[in-house]
């Protein structure tokens, strides 16, 4: 399986400005740039992008985990926060809520922390993942 996204760039760093597609059109023409990024311009930035990838592969992830122990979600919520220091991204916090009948904290926790390690994105990132995991 292959995904993409085009990125079209026009001018300098801090001020050019770029433009986002998706494959699945969702994002189609979307503005990205410096301001964006770093300020509080109009538009997306990668780190957002990137926060969004991890939050939703893990949601995934953990309710696959979940069901491969018989349990059925009824809500998972995850925000992801992505950190930059530096020039590098130094943190991907991930704080989720779930509602699953039936499971106890232990079990819960077991499948939080099992979902985090093995999402394809946590795998992707070469930074520190942390997880906070609250169940309703």
């Amino acid at each position: 399986m292959v995904r993409k996204s085009n990125l079209s760039w026009k001018g300098s760093g801090k001020d050019g400005k770029g433009s986002v597609t998706t494959q699945s059109g969702v994002l189609k023409d979307t503005q990205i740039s410096w301001h964006s990024r770093f300020e509080d311009g109009i538009g997306t930035n990668p780190e957002e992008l990137l926060a969004a990838a991890h939050a939703g592969c893990y949601s995934m992830k953990l309710s696959f985990v979940l069901a491969s122990k018989n349990f059925i979600s009824e809500s998972i919520d995850t925000v992801c926060s992505v950190t930059i220091d530096n020039g590098a991204i130094t943190l991907s916090n991930l704080d989720v809520t779930a509602k699953v009948p039936g499971i106890t904290m232990e079990q819960f926790q077991e499948c939080a922390l099992e979902a985090k390690e093995n999402c394809v994105v946590s795998k992707l990132f070469n930074t520190l993942i942390t997880l906070k995991a609250t169940l309703v």
